[in-house]
């Protein structure tokens, strides 16, 4: 009867351990590619509705405009709506998510304490809208 020696099973583990720890890399590698596409599918998604977002405003500047008074304190109000409306449209439609993104980023860069306050501002409504108990 033949026997293995320590040193060839140490070795037989080893090899197995390797074949293991590739396997584990292999897999690893698909997931991070798979949320990788799955990433860029859901912001390229998240870009077009914003697009489309973007382009509703514009036409609904276009249609007060046409629509609203003309003259008078109530036409220079529908104007300034028109073209608040106008300009925001094209922001989102230029820009898309990822230039809010940097925009906010910028914002919270150069101005870190209003930044602050208005999320914990936010953050106190959100909690006052969801809490189970009304005072």
């Amino acid at each position: 009867m033949a026997t293995t020696s320590p040193n060839k099973k140490n070795e037989s583990m080893e090899n197995q351990a390797s074949n293991v720890m590739e396997q584990a890399k292999g897999v690893a590698e698909n997931v991070k590619d798979k949320a990788k596409q799955t990433g860029e599918f859901v912001r390229d998604k998240a870009d077009q509705a914003v697009s489309s977002a973007g382009k509703g405003m514009e036409s609904l500047a276009s249609t007060v405009r046409d629509r609203g008074p003309q003259e008078g304190i109530l036409g220079k109000a529908t104007a300034g709506v028109a073209d608040t409306l106008d300009r925001t449209g094209r922001y989102l439609d230029e820009e898309g998510v990822s230039g809010m993104v940097d925009d906010l980023t910028s914002m919270i860069k150069n101005h870190p304490l209003p930044a602050i306050l208005i999320g914990v501002g936010i953050g106190f409504m959100l909690a006052r809208l969801t809490s189970s108990t009304r005072s």
